[in-house]
């Protein structure tokens, strides 16, 4: 199974170019093959090999389903867990084969360069694995102040960011007129800039800028859009030198909390400027 699925990745073949756009035929699918391992009906004996050159045995306490989406708990993949760190997922049951995660981040379609907006199954799924596995598990600084990101709800706005056959970063946008949450009547009143990642090994190469860039383009006819707060420290600094490179999005841009009535709404620029002016008397201390 893992042999065919490297087969298939070695020609070019991943599993977001090939996968329906089916949730529930997905789900049925998994749940079968979960069952069979569950009730051991699945002989001879098989393993999955981790970079590592470690084995993992194919299990039904080495498996769980995860939920794509926090708000469609129907919508669930099948995963293989590390046995050494049960939270790190190292596998993804798709089209009757286990793919490794970052094969499961990779598109043979030349098509998918830049920002795309996610539409089918298959890249939600790859939106789900860069935001709770790779952002959430491995990639995730505490000490930067990085903030922690749910299942995205299967109703909000997103983009990947496509990079050389990889899936290397992602944006999510609260649309004006959405709720604000479950239990609320309270709508947006402008677009959010909501979640941002970028790939550790991508970042220092303005990918972040691009895609407030992008989101600032996206909603040209607005005449007020927001990022929500709080805004973690590598956000601001991607604000500040976007700010910097487009005067013209100054008075745009504000910081804000739901549903971002003006009193909810900070200036992001009048934040750096701020910033900015306190910085000489900062410089006597610091030297």
């Amino acid at each position: 199974m893992e042999a065919e699925a490297a087969r298939a990745a070695a020609a070019g073949i991943y599993p977001v170019d090939i996968l329906e756009d089916d949730p529930e035929r997905h789900w049925e699918a998994a749940l079968a093959y979960y069952t069979t391992l569950r009730e051991g009906m699945r002989p001879p004996v098989e393993f999955f090999s981790l970079p590592t050159g470690e084995q993992v045995k194919l299990e039904a306490t080495s498996v769980c389903f995860c939920t794509v989406h926090r708000d469609e708990p129907q919508h669930k993949i099948l995963v293989l867990v590390n046995p050494q760190d049960t939270k790190t997922v190292v596998a993804v049951y798709i089209k009757e084969f286990w793919w490794p995660t970052e094969d499961v981040l990779r598109t043979s379609d030349p098509a998918r360069e830049g920002l795309m907006k996610v539409q089918s199954f298959g890249e939600r799924i790859v939106l789900f694995i860069l935001n709770v596995v790779i952002f959430g598990r491995l990639e995730r600084n505490l000490d930067d102040g990085d903030m922690f990101f749910l299942p995205h709800s299967v109703k909000e706005q997103a983009k990947i960011l496509w990079q050389d056959g990889a899936a290397v970063g992602f944006y999510t946008t609260k649309r004006k007129g959405s709720l604000c949450g479950d239990g609320t009547g309270a709508c947006y009143l402008l677009p959010v800039f909501d979640t941002v990642f970028v790939r550790r090994t991508y970042r220092r190469q303005g990918l972040g800028m691009a895609m407030l860039q992008d989101f600032c383009e996206t909603f040209r006819e607005d005449e007020a859009l927001g990022v929500s707060w709080p805004i973690s420290p590598a956000m601001y600094q991607v604000c500040r030198k976007f700010l910097e490179a487009h005067p013209e999005e100054r008075g745009r841009l504000w910081e804000v909390e739901p549903p971002g009535a003006w009193g909810q709404r900070g200036s992001i620029w009048l934040k750096v400027r701020q910033q900015q002016a306190q910085l000489p008397d900062c410089l006597p201390r610091c030297s």
